[in-house]
């Protein structure tokens, strides 16, 4: 490591510049760690250190709250949270070390008084304890608190799921999720593929949720050979879901019409066998370059991916052309808070009802180019039932010649969590991502 960063500056400055620049915390940790060439042994604590600081902001407001006098620096508060966050929550480092790390810190990025004062209030906490949660009358103030959600969200939560199933997500959104992957058949067999993982040193197991996925539970599986050489992707199983709610046959031709970074695209094209072709459209020319590189990587041939904003696939593509349909719309994210914390912070009550419309348009422009018989699939991982729900009934209402379609091709695990043509899937359920999955049909005539 330079000289220059400890683990605990590192982390003080991730957490500094995603408050400061709205910056996503996954993509600014990897900046930080190849910038300051963190050794592996690390990389664990700085991202529990960045991650749970940035996760439980709130509460660690509310029990810094009684111990700091008016106003202080922006990298001074961050540098309490993250300090009480050790204290709290992380019984391994011990308290001096703690305190240790916090003053010489301070001393090196303030002054003399700044250090002191930071001294002084973490070891206020320390003697006098934390102030008690229970100390919070109004139940979703205090859910609000105690899983550092915003205000409006729990509310709005409370309003479409209740309080219990509001505050049993909000726990499971603290808590860092196993990371899943999803073998490729083109390469070997799912048994295959954890015998070398095992032999590897790796700890990992089968899925019990989706058939072609396994489980790391110790491990980068992103860093190993078998990802370089295409026998796995990293994936989550919520999202794996979406190639089986498209039944697929080989040979069909499919549109992927929000595709980037190529997860679902390049299962589909898997669960085709590298047959027919998978048509997969992105915004941006550096996403669309991921796409083809992660093809590449797999050894996936019938990948076609074009830089094209999805709304104006008509222009390009011929009407009724493709048998299937995959519109995995942009959307507010609310599932994915374990692996992406800042978001639920930045977000606020009006985009998500902004968001209606753009998934409206997607899904109506993508819809005109499926054949007749064939299937849409519309996908968020969130689960804001305006986006989810509200979005299918104004498109279902729009559309006349679309029916809702069953979802009874799912893997088993799933099966209690469907509605008929819709499956909406939360945090706690089995682990994964929030996520929502709803099916249509194109009727004759």
């Amino acid at each position: 490591m330079s000289k220059q960063k400890t683990v605990r500056e590192a982390a003080l400055e991730v957490i500094e510049a995603v408050e400061k620049n709205q910056s996503y915390s996954n993509l600014l940790l990897n900046h930080v760690i190849e910038k300051n060439d963190i050794p592996s042994r690390d990389v664990g604590l700085l991202t529990e250190l960045t991650y749970g600081t940035i996760q439980r902001k709130m509460t660690l407001d509310y029990y810094l709250k009684p111990f700091v006098r008016g106003k202080v620096e922006s990298w001074v508060r961050q540098l309490l949270r993250m300090s009480l966050y050790q204290l709290v929550y992380l019984d391994r480092i011990p308290d001096r070390a703690v305190f240790y790390e916090a003053v010489e810190i301070a001393k090196k990025r303030g002054h003399k008084g700044i250090s002191g004062m930071v001294n002084g209030v973490l070891r206020s906490v320390q003697r006098k304890g934390l102030p008690s949660l229970e100390d919070i009358q109004d139940p979703i103030e205090r859910v609000s608190i105690e899983t550092s959600h915003p205000l409006w969200l729990v509310k709005r939560w409370s309003d479409q799921f209740g309080l219990e199933k509001t505050k049993a997500m909000c726990e499971t959104n603290l808590l860092a999720p196993n990371q899943t992957a999803r073998v490729n058949p083109l390469k070997g067999t799912r048994e295959e593929l954890l015998e070398i993982l095992t032999e590897h040193g790796h700890s990992v197991q089968e899925s019990p949720i989706v058939p072609e996925a396994i489980q790391s539970l110790r491990g980068n599986l992103a860093k190993t050979d078998e990802y370089r050489n295409g026998r796995l992707t990293v994936q989550d199983e919520s999202s794996m879901l979406v190639g089986h709610a498209l039944k697929l046959e080989e040979g069909m031709k499919v549109l992927d019409a929000c595709a980037a970074p190529g997860g679902k695209t390049t299962h589909i094209a898997e669960m085709l066998n590298n047959t027919g072709e998978v048509h997969a459209l992105d915004l941006h020319a550096h996403k669309v370059k991921l796409i083809a590189e992660n093809a590449g990587r797999l050894g996936l041939s019938n990948v076609h991916a074009r830089t094209l904003d999805s709304r104006k696939a008509g222009e390009v593509f011929v009407e009724e052309s493709f048998d299937r349909v995959l519109v995995d719309a942009p959307c507010s994210g609310l599932g994915v808070l374990r692996r992406k914390p800042d978001i639920k912070y930045v977000k606020k009550e009006q985009d998500l009802n902004s968001l209606q419309k753009i998934q409206l348009d997607i899904l109506g422009a993508a819809s005109k180019l499926l054949k007749t018989d064939g299937i849409l699939v519309y996908s968020t991982c969130t689960v804001d039932q305006n986006e989810n729900e509200g979005t299918v009934t104004e498109f279902l209402r729009h559309h006349p010649e679309f029916e809702p379609h069953h979802l009874d091709d799912m893997p088993e695990a799933v099966k209690p969590f469907i509605q008929g043509h819709m499956l909406q899937v939360f945090p706690q359920d089995f682990g994964g991502d929030g996520f929502f999955i709803s099916c249509f049909r194109k009727k004759n005539g």
